[in-house]
């Protein structure tokens, strides 16, 4: 079908065939007028024609700037054949959508890929597969090792995530399965919007939570992070000769993968970019959570100049409208020369200061600065007393401390960002240790961790740490967190050990402002972000709470915080020297090990 839009031409329903004869299709856009043209392909499982997809990819655009834009249904969704199955297939699928799209008429053999999220997966997985014809990337808001935000985070299921993705994605699954049979479809959509409306009030209560009976009883496909998904583990490296734009944002919850992906692509010796707004993963504005960052943060315009696509669509023009390729060559065309980018590649809003600042590479060269936890809730830069008691309290698996914003993606009724803690810090098991105000700003821009000494009375269990800035009038605002699940091998169930953790809160770039405070939360839940980790249950071999019968009972448990000098707990940020907080003095070095930028490895 042939649908003229203005100067464009719309072409519905192309069929690409994979290696194993199931047929693929997509829609694209073709500008008007000579070409050959340059393609940019996405590949989505949310719907080719989705009015939220084309307004994130904006192909009528993108024909306009002379690119012949594709966009294809992932294998089992939509439009094409196949059997449905979260990452398993986007590889060799990706492999061949690229060289399919390099030989449609009117294309220059030139492929680029863009889009977010599942979409930005879908790049990464055909990277691995190394197309002959693919040229360059942007990916954006997505992850590298899917156990390091998308299935799971430190050994704790992303049940918030997994379980609202699952069941939106299952609409188009029960439509195609019960084709044909209109009465046994509205059966299943009314149980499936039965457990979208009650998430927060049944869904997400379910146990065992690893294997969610509703999802279950739908049977709906979950991804998975064994095979036949290996290429999605994080051990797939980019293409050295595959020039990469990752884009993310400070509060999405695939930040540190997209970063990893960043890191992964630079030290493999490809041309990499890297963009980090203030966002999570469905807002891109300059407001996010309850925090207003200001118009220059929002990605419709950067730095009040060209938006988010706009400068990814520079980033394609420069690797491929480099010279006018003839169509389809018989083997691809070396790389052109292409000039070094004017400005540092990377580009990052830190936070406070509310600015965007250029890095020669991720992460910039830091100092790491210990802040110690004190038994009266102080959080100081000195160390310790000799003795001191440890913290206790008492967490209830029946009672989780409730997600309050952060780096999310969950049901509407759960906002992403930066949201005030202080309902969350007036409980009891909710330890909270705070700064004296700074004379100084204190600029943190890298990979924070909490380090604790702790010990539980039952032997599996959840540390949850969470790092937030006090501002002058008392509010706790959440900048980062993160979480880490534990088993004793040999528990006693007297006397437990206290054992030596270290919880990775992801990374951030932020400044403290003078007069503000640095806290710290320590707790043992997140929910329903991450599951309830029923504390005398057995673990499996793969560090998860083990399935068990319907009803599975849970258990309230003791935790415990060292902070004495023999046994000091702390948290550790990465403080830069260079300022962002215009005539303010720099805040004084702080002794600790100096994390390497890699100053020089230009891309």
């Amino acid at each position: 079908m042939h649908h003229p839009h203005r100067d464009i031409d719309f072409h519905v329903d192309l069929e690409a065939t994979m290696r194993d004869g199931t047929v693929l299709r997509a829609d694209a856009y073709r500008p008007t007028g000579s070409g050959p043209w340059p393609v940019l392909l996405a590949r989505t499982p949310y719907g080719k024609q989705d009015p939220a997809v084309l307004a994130r990819l904006d192909p009528f655009g993108a024909a306009r700037r002379g690119y012949l834009v594709v966009i294809q249904d992932c294998r089992g969704r939509f439009r094409s054949q196949g059997h449905w199955q979260p990452l398993a297939h986007e590889s060799t699928d990706g492999h061949d959508a690229v060289e399919w799209a390099a030989h449609l008429p009117d294309a220059n053999g030139r492929v680029g890929m863009y889009g977010p999220s599942y979409l930005g997966y879908t790049q990464w997985a055909a990277i691995s597969a190394q197309p002959p014809h693919l040229y360059v990337a942007a990916p954006e808001l997505t992850w590298s090792d899917p156990d390091d935000g998308l299935l799971s985070r430190g050994g704790a299921v992303e049940l918030g995530l997994v379980t609202h993705w699952t069941l939106t994605l299952g609409v188009n699954v029960l439509e195609r399965r019960n084709f044909g049979d209109p009465v046994e479809l509205r059966r299943q959509l009314a149980a499936l919007n039965t457990a979208l409306n009650e998430l927060a009030t049944h869904t997400y209560w379910e146990l065992p939570a690893p294997a969610s009976p509703t999802l279950r009883r739908l049977d709906l496909p979950t991804p998975t992070s064994g095979p036949p998904t290996q290429l999605t583990t994080g051990e797939h490296a980019a293409h050295p000769g595959i020039p990469t734009l990752t884009v993310a944002g400070w509060f999405d919850c695939f930040l540190q993968g997209s970063l990893d992906n960043y890191v992964r692509s630079h030290r493999a010796g490809a041309p990499a970019a890297l963009i980090v707004g203030p966002w999570s993963h469905e807002n891109q504005t300059g407001r996010i959570g309850e925090s207003d960052f200001g118009a220059t943060a929002d990605a419709a315009g950067i730095e009040n100049a060209g938006s988010l696509l706009e400068r990814e669509l520079d980033w394609f023009d420069r690797y491929l409208k480099q010279q006018r390729a003839a169509p389809v060559p018989l083997a691809p065309d070396p790389p052109a020369p292409v000039p070094p980018a004017p400005e540092p590649p990377v580009l990052l809003f830190v936070m406070g200061a509310n600015q965007w600042r250029r890095f020669q590479a991720w992460p910039p060269e830091s100092i790491d600065s210990p802040w110690y936890l004190h038994a009266d809730s102080r959080l100081s830069p000195e160390p310790p007393e000799p003795h001191s008691s440890p913290d206790l309290w008492h967490h209830d698996p029946d009672d989780p401390v409730p997600t309050c914003g952060g780096s999310i993606l969950m049901a509407p009724g759960f906002p992403a960002g930066p949201l005030d803690q202080q309902q969350i810090e007036k409980r009891d098991d909710v330890l909270v240790y705070t700064s004296e105000p700074l004379d100084a700003p204190l600029e943190v821009i890298g990979r924070v961790s909490v380090h604790l000494v702790a010990d539980s009375s039952t032997p599996a269990a959840d540390w949850v740490a969470r790092l937030c800035d006090v501002d002058t009038d008392g509010v706790s605002w959440n900048i980062t967190d993160g979480i880490l699940r534990t088993e004793q091998a040999h528990p006693e169930r007297t006397g437990l050990r206290a054992q030596g953790l270290t919880v990775d809160l992801w990374s951030t770039a932020h400044v403290f402002l003078p007069g503000h405070r640095i806290r710290l939360q320590i707790t043992s839940s997140c929910f329903p972000r991450w599951d309830r980790n029923p504390a005398d249950r057995p673990m499996g071999p793969d560090g998860r709470a083990a399935p068990g019968a319907p009803g599975v009972q849970t258990s309230a448990a003791r935790r415990s915080v060292y902070q004495d000098a023999a046994r000091p707990s702390r948290l550790v940020l990465p403080v830069v020297q260079q300022l962002t907080v215009p005539g303010r003095p720099s805040p004084s070095s702080a002794e600790g090990h100096v994390r390497s930028g890699q100053p020089g490895e230009d891309v």
